[in-house]
């Protein structure tokens, strides 16, 4: 089991994921370039939350094997460049949606690719990206259900051995794992989530407010 999940950023998303994690019983460590915003959250998570800076070039220690970049889509291309081999041997989690947010109508990564993989190419040798958390918002993440269900968490990468731990970590948040193959499955994903979005903005679905909740039921 992982103890300790980094997770870089303090926003909404870092808020929901921090949630889990700490009902997962694990320690986590919040690091921002708002200082004072990590810190904020850090308190209100819990005893088990520490926090800190991060600037590239980032000289601190990730604590976490599994680090969560719960940033957008252009931060966490910086960041898997900025911070290169200090992810080596880490499983990073990306949980970004590279689209459009000015129009919800357009991705913004080419045809035939995806943010997910396009951030392994950018990554050190050794780094494991596993997309996940990509399709869920955060008022239910941090809820961990939505109308007595718990939430499902879609996850793709190359390395079995990085998705079963991210598996084993969804699981322990009391979600449900649901494992989607390879990367490039990313690319549905990151699509699906187009669409999901564009519901939330939509006039006639004014009642979805980002509340909703993708599963697979069975």
């Amino acid at each position: 089991m992982t103890d300790t999940i980094t997770i870089i950023g303090s926003g909404n998303m870092a808020r929901g994921i921090g949630t889990r994690a700490v009902a997962a019983g694990r320690a986590v460590q919040i690091l921002s370039r708002d200082e004072t915003a990590a810190a904020a959250l850090a308190t209100e998570l819990g005893a088990s939350v520490t926090s800190g800076a991060i600037s590239l070039p980032f000289a601190g220690e990730l604590a976490g094997d599994i680090v969560v970049l719960a940033v957008p889509y252009d931060s966490a291309r910086e960041l898997v460049t900025g911070l290169g081999a200090k992810l080596a041997g880490k499983t990073v989690i990306d949980i970004t949606n590279p689209i459009d947010f000015a129009t919800f109508d357009a991705l913004t990564v080419a045809p035939g690719t995806s943010a997910a993989e396009e951030l392994a190419e950018l990554a050190a040798p050794g780094v494991n990206i596993v997309k996940a958390f990509n399709t869920t918002f955060a008022g239910p993440l941090a809820a961990g259900a939505v109308d007595g269900k718990p939430l499902d968490v879609f996850i793709a990468g190359e390395s079995q051995a990085a998705k079963d731990a991210v598996a084993l970590f969804v699981t322990d948040a009391a979600l449900r794992p649901i494992d989607v193959g390879p990367l490039r499955r990313a690319r549905e994903l990151e699509g699906f989530q187009l669409l999901i979005m564009t519901l939330q903005v939509n006039p006639a679905h004014a009642s979805f407010n980002w509340n909703t909740a993708v599963n697979v039921l069975v």
